[in-house]
């Protein structure tokens, strides 16, 4: 039975006997086994896919101790700036605590998936009309002044919640994988790895800190191409973020573990996409696809060294965001309803 982060890591995390038993059953999700890619790329791969939590992303591994904590601390409601994943988990945990949820968003950059999970889970939605970077600012002002719990990776119980994936990780490999690829956008979920691995290198239960690599959409990549992105722009919207909040942390990790940040198009993304879905028979969100794009990029580069053993983070489930994929595909014919018709394609 699922506990959720919670319980199941109460003494690993600052769970009180104040902090109330907030869950949706978050986390223990599956490391599944990329045997085809993994054979063609030359490697052990496996896909961490926290697109398999409660809301759909990994934002709920966090959120749960953060809103847990902003309730114990006296909060009365939260507030949050989002690309959607974090509006959607924001949103579900604040209506199981019984709590509102505020959520800014960029307005036209958020994907339908996301926006209607927030929409049902009762949150008062608030189009900018800018980025998400302002959104951001717009929301800790709303935090300063009028007192509500910001639930963006600026709080630090979003970063610590996170790092049970990591755990989980080791728990199921028996020690930490050789790399780490994910994609970055505001850069707090890198961070929360490499914090993950720390802790559980310094309890004897990992050797250490994996190569994290940390990939980024070309037109949304401060990190990776080390310039300024005042106006980002990528198809994977999660990861549209010009100015992330935790870059510092952020370029440490992957400084100390011997790793890189890196860029890709959007059209490596969209293939990688469509591979994962294609060979693995796994459906990932675009921006949660940005690491296998970049192990991609690494092979055809003959920089990917072989038969060592990666975990790609899945950010994201592909049901989140579907409309990109849907687009790209011409529209579907319907034939009569008579056999002779189907048999005709059948035989193609």
């Amino acid at each position: 039975m699922r506990k959720g982060i919670l319980s199941k890591y109460k003494d690993h995390l600052p769970v009180s006997p104040n902090t109330p038993a907030l869950s949706l059953c978050e986390g223990d999700t599956p490391l599944i086994p990329l045997e085809n890619l993994g054979e063609e790329l030359g490697i052990e791969l496996y896909a961490k896919f926290d697109g398999l939590n409660p809301t759909g992303s990994f934002k709920d591994r966090g959120m749960v101790m953060a809103v847990a904590k902003a309730i114990e601390e006296g909060a009365r409601s939260i507030i949050c700036a989002s690309t959607g994943n974090t509006s959607a988990s924001a949103a579900a945990y604040a209506a199981r605590a019984g709590i509102p949820c505020f959520v800014l968003l960029p307005a036209g950059n958020v994907a339908m998936g996301k926006l209607a999970q927030a929409v049902a889970y009762g949150a008062k939605i608030i189009a900018i009309s800018d980025n998400f970077d302002v959104a951001l600012d717009m929301a800790r002002q709303g935090s300063e002044r009028l007192g509500m719990a910001i639930v963006n990776s600026v709080n630090p119980y979003r970063l610590l919640g996170q790092r049970s994936a990591s755990w989980e990780i080791c728990e199921e490999l028996g020690d930490r994988p050789d790399w780490l690829i994910l994609p970055v956008g505001n850069a707090g979920n890198i961070s929360a790895y490499r914090e993950g691995f720390d802790y559980y290198a310094g309890l004897g239960r990992c050797s250490g800190l994996p190569k994290m690599i940390g990939v980024q959409a070309s037109g949304a990549a401060p990190l990776a191409l080390e310039r300024e992105f005042p106006n980002p722009e990528t198809i994977a919207t999660a990861i549209r973020i010009g100015r992330p909040v935790n870059g510092e942390k952020a370029k440490s990790a992957v400084k100390d573990s011997g790793g890189s940040f890196m860029a890709v198009e959007d059209r490596e993304i969209l293939a990688a996409q469509s591979l994962l879905a294609s060979k693995e028979g796994v459906f990932a969100e675009p921006a949660s696809c940005a690491g296998l794009a970049g192990l991609l990029k690494l092979k055809n580069a003959g920089k990917l060294p072989q038969s060592i053993k990666v975990v790609t983070v899945l950010t994201g489930n592909g049901l989140k965001d579907p409309n990109v994929l849907l687009s790209s595909i011409p529209p579907i014919e319907p034939v009569p309803g008579e056999w002779s018709s189907l048999e005709e394609l059948f035989r193609r």
